[in-house]
C-alpha cells in the first residue's frame, strides 16, 4: 500500500495561449487534450495521460494529483483522512480527463489533494521495445523528462507534516526549523519513494503554490536550460545553483502567468531507512541557496 508519486500538477494561468507556448515549446511538454478553457500536457518520458493542466481565469494551484498504487489503498486513505479530520469526497471516472474513481481530500492547509490509482496509460515518446535514451525525432525546447515534485505553502507546518506521516505515509527527508529551542518546524521536505522528496511545505499563507519542478538528467541539462531561458526571454527567479537542502541542482524561473516553476537535477536516495536531517533558521539561506549562502527574501514571499 502507497502513494507512489505526484501524477500531475492543475494550474490557473491568466492567458493560455501564452502558457501553452511556455509549456509546449520551452519546456518541450505534449498537449494530449484540451476542453472548456483546459489544457493537458505531459512529458516526453511520463506513461500517464498527463501531468500539467492549465486552466485559464487567474493564477496558482486548482489542486494536486498524486498516484497510489492500488485501488484499495483509496479506502485505507478514506479511511485514514476522515480519522485525522479532513474533509474527504469520492471523486469519479470523468471528473478529470483520463483518471478514474479516486479521492479529494482537502489539506489542512487548504490545499486540494486528490488521489488515484486508474488512469489512462498513453506511454512514452521512445516505447517499451528496444528504446532509445530520448525520441529520435528530437525534443523542444529543453524537452522536460518527467514531473518531480511540488512546494506548497502553509500556515501550521507541523499540522500538515503530521497528516502527511499519519494519513499519507510520507516520511520527512529534511526539515527546517527556527525559534530560541529549535523547536517550530519552518519547513518539511517529505517522501514517498527514494527520491529526496515529493512535496515540501513552508510556513506561509494558506493554499497558496511556491513551485512545482521537473526532473532533468544533470548539471549540463540545467544549464543548457538556463541558457534557453535567456534565449526566449523567461523571467529567471534564482540559479543555477545548488541547494543545500536536498542536495538538488536548481533553476526557478516563471510561466508567462507568474507561477513558479523549477529545473531539478541531482539530489540523493532516500528509503525506508532513511535518517532526517535537520536545518537550522542561521543557515537557511545555504540551505536554500547553497552556492550564494544568501536568498532574497522575495524567493519564499512571492507565491501563487
Amino acid at each position: 500500500m502507497g502513494v507512489i508519486r505526484l501524477g500531475y500538477v492543475h494550474l490557473r494561468v491568466t492567458d493560455l495561449d501564452s502558457s501553452t507556448e511556455h509549456y509546449r515549446n520551452t519546456l518541450g511538454m505534449d498537449a494530449v487534450a484540451e476542453e472548456d478553457g483546459r489544457l493537458y500536457l505531459k512529458s516526453w518520458d511520463e506513461h500517464d495521460h498527463h501531468s500539467v493542466v492549465l486552466e485559464e481565469g487567474g493564477v496558482g494551484l486548482v489542486k494536486l494529483g498524486y498516484k497510489v498504487a492500488t485501488p484499495e489503498d483509496l479506502d485505507e486513505f478514506e479511511h485514514r483522512a476522515t480519522v485525522f479530520g479532513a474533509r474527504v469526497q469520492r471523486m469519479s471516472k470523468g471528473d478529470n480527463v483520463g483518471v478514474g474513481d479516486g479521492l479529494r481530500i482537502t489539506l489542512p492547509s487548504e490545499h486540494t489533494l486528490e488521489l488515484y490509482n486508474d488512469v489512462e496509460y498513453l506511454g512514452n515518446a521512445t516505447g517499451s521495445w528496444n528504446p532509445d535514451p530520448w525520441p529520435r525525432e528530437g525534443l523542444r525546447g529543453i524537452g522536460v523528462p518527467r514531473l518531480d515534485h511540488t512546494l506548497i505553502t502553509t500556515a501550521d507546518p507541523i499540522l500538515l507534516e503530521r497528516f502527511f506521516s499519519e494519513v499519507l505515509g510520507f516520511r520527512a527527508a529534511e526539515r527546517l526549523v527556527g525559534g530560541p529551542d529549535n523547536d517550530d518546524l519552518v519547513g518539511s521536505w517529505m517522501f514517498c519513494g527514494e527520491q529526496p522528496h515529493d512535496i515540501a511545505f513552508v510556513k506561509g499563507e494558506q493554499g497558496k503554490l511556491h513551485h512545482f519542478a521537473y526532473h532533468v538528467d544533470d548539471w549540463t541539462s540545467l544549464l543548457r536550460a538556463g541558457d534557453i531561458f535567456s534565449m526566449r526571454d523567461v523571467p529567471i527567479d534564482f540559479g543555477p545553483a545548488r541547494h543545500g537542502i536536498t542536495r538538488g541542482e536548481t533553476l526557478y524561473f516563471f510561466d508567462p502567468a507568474g507561477n513558479r516553476n523549477e529545473i531539478f537535477a541531482g539530489g540523493y536516495r532516500t528509503g525506508p531507512d532513511f535518517r532526517t536531517i535537520t536545518w537550522t533558521m542561521d543557515k537557511a539561506a545555504q540551505g536554500i541557496n547553497y552556492t550564494h549562502r544568501e536568498l532574497d527574501p522575495d524567493f519564499l514571499n512571492v507565491v501563487t
